[in-house]
């Protein structure tokens, strides 16, 4: 079971409501996220494009824009290279629209994620020679590529760089060197020499500002109505689907792009949209666990280029269809990852790699597509760094997924020289091996490693307790300001100690929910759990004896002592709304 802390933050929270037109209780959720003084709240609570930073901030965006304006004039043959997730197929998509908006003769190439691996690589540069192209554009990659920036540099190919990984380094004496490639332009938040207000934009992002950019510093020409429109979509899409803070910035151009999908969705989100049954307001929780694994599932098993076609083409039938195979893609990938997880669970139950912090666990069968979604599912499970690994076409390929206390990239970095290319962030990564070192990784990752037993046991940070009657429907009609709630920006963590577990009701014949019946106070309320029965049957067995859980099941006794952290939401079904409070965690 996950430890709980109350968040502390001394403040007059009624006195703070007042001042910012907010109820004491949402005033105190902002304070438990960093959000204080005026300008700060304001931002939070109303803040729109004003928030987004302005582009020429970033290092090298006036080069890139003024080199793309020069090629686009000259009529220059552009390629963009971007990536086969949805970061990468969104900035794709934005740097495609924008420099052919402007007149440019522009093509892309996504990597084929079994074929070329992640990002740019040397053949795709001698491709680009025998096709004639003048200037390369990188999208979610190419901050590694040292060895293709010199090629391309050999060939006379001009190289645009835009990223936003981490910038490789090498250790010397105890400090780090960065490297940057030798392009014509860089431009990457993460690099050291750089003084963007906010580092932790997505690709697609950048892609969006350099466009934004290109238009307004270089073409003297503002971007505007559809394309605009479309455009914020796509980088919204972007941060979510590469699970970006939603912070700062971020969080303002999410919030505009939720917008904008459910008033005047683009073309190709606007089908993905329809093909998945979403109608009205459309969520973050949409994007990253409904849209986004339909883009990444076309990347994952077959080719990105049909979720790229699906945002560029301007053919509504042709992007319906992209949409519904999209879809049916995602639904191979969903079992593929099932048997995936099977796998890695029975390794780890089997007691393979007992004594592990880090687990690397080979899966040779396993497509290498589903790596990272298996990795991040067994971190889940197992509250462990994970490594998953698979065999390719040469040697072997992998996904990490790491905890918030062991930076997955620097773990990786000190072990640099087992790869033959690795990169990524704290929280992931992806790297390709020789077979042969595979034991030599699992056992360096190991002995490097220095967390400790409290870094494997999951927290969760309580905003605060909450009597039962208070969670109301205005209160959850008031929580919707703290949307879009994401990675960085989590939703209000509610809490209520002092329950009495009256009654355990499990519903329908597979018991994927259960009400738990309890009282407050002298009231009794009804709350739901999904996809638990077991579990909670199995907590109370053990705490309270078969005897007890009996009595639960069948409603009778006086009830047992339990705490809930909770979710309330309306639940709307055939015209009707309803409050209803979701269970999230429990204890006794």
């Amino acid at each position: 079971m996950a430890d709980w802390f109350l968040i502390r933050k001394g403040g007059d929270y009624s006195a703070l409501g007042e001042q910012y037109h907010i109820s004491p209780v949402l005033a105190r959720l902002l304070k438990n996220r960093g959000i204080e003084g005026e300008e700060a709240v304001k931002a939070y609570l109303h803040g729109g494009e004003e928030c987004l930073h302005d582009p020429l901030l970033l290092k090298d965006m006036d080069r890139s824009g003024a080199v793309l304006l020069e090629a686009i004039r000259e009529g220059k043959q552009i390629r963009v290279i971007g990536d086969y997730d949805i970061d990468g197929v969104c900035s794709t998509a934005i740097l495609l629209r924008g420099i052919r908006a402007l007149g440019g003769k522009a093509d892309a190439q996504i990597p084929h994620r079994v074929r070329d691996g992640y990002g740019m690589n040397c053949e795709m540069i001698r491709s680009a020679r025998e096709a004639g192209v003048d200037v390369i554009l990188t999208c979610d990659n190419g901050i590694a590529a040292m060895e293709e920036a010199r090629l391309a540099a050999e060939y006379g190919i001009t190289l645009l760089i835009t990223d936003h990984h981490e910038v490789p380094y090498e250790e010397k004496d105890g400090e780090r060197h960065y490297l940057l490639p030798p392009a014509a332009a860089v431009v990457d938040p993460k690099r050291e020499d750089d003084s963007y207000p906010f580092p932790g934009i997505c690709g697609g992002f950048i892609a969006y500002k350099l466009i934004q950019s290109l238009f307004r510093d270089q073409a003297k020409r503002e971007l505007t109505g559809e394309l605009k429109e479309g455009l914020l979509q796509l980088a919204a899409f972007a941060t979510v689907g590469d699970i970006m803070e939603l912070k700062d910035e971020n969080r303002a151009l999410v919030k505009l792009g939720l917008k904008l999908m459910e008033e005047r969705p683009a073309s190709g989100i606007r089908e993905l949209l329809l093909s998945l049954g979403i109608n009205g307001a459309v969520t973050a929780y949409h994007l990253g666990f409904m849209l986004g694994p339909c883009v990444n599932a076309t990347g994952r098993i077959d080719t990105a280029e049909r979720a790229l076609e699906l945002f560029v083409t301007e053919d509504q039938a042709q992007a319906l269809k992209i949409a519904a195979e999209l879809k049916e893609l995602n639904e191979s990938r969903k079992t593929m990852t099932e048997e995936g997880c099977t796998e890695a669970i029975a390794q780890i139950d089997a007691g393979e790699h007992e004594g592990c912090k880090v687990y690397v666990i080979f899966l040779p069968d396993c497509h290498e597509s589903v790596a990272g979604i298996i990795a991040g599912r067994i971190r889940e499970r197992y509250e462990r760094p994970v490594l998953i690994v698979t065999k390719a076409e040469e040697g072997l390929k992998g996904s990490a997924r790491s905890v918030p206390a062991y930076h997955m990239y620097d773990a990786l970095s000190k072990v640099a020289d087992i790869f033959t290319r690795f990169g990524g962030h704290a929280q992931a990564a992806g790297f390709s091996l020789p077979e042969e070192k595979l034991g030599d990784l699992r056992k360096r990752l190991n002995e490097n490693c220095t967390l400790t037993e409290e870094d494997f046991r999951s927290k969760i940070r309580i905003d605060l307790e909450l009597k039962l009657h208070a969670a109301n429907g205005e209160l959850v009609d008031e929580m919707k300001l703290l949307e879009p709630c994401g990675n960085g920006n989590p939703s209000a963590v509610l809490a209520r100690r002092g329950l009495l577990l009256k009654r355990i009701r499990p519903i329908g014949a597979e018991a994927k929910l259960c009400i738990l019946q309890v009282e407050d106070e002298g009231r009794e309320y009804e709350l739901k759990l999904f996809r638990r029965t077991e579990e909670i049957k199995a907590f109370m067995r053990e705490k309270y004896g078969e005897e007890s859980l009996e009595r639960l099941l069948a409603g009778r006794g006086e009830g047992v002592p339990f705490a809930v952290i909770f979710t309330p939401q309306w639940n709307e079904y055939r015209g009707e709304k309803n409050l209803q409070l979701i269970v999230e965690d429990y204890k006794s």
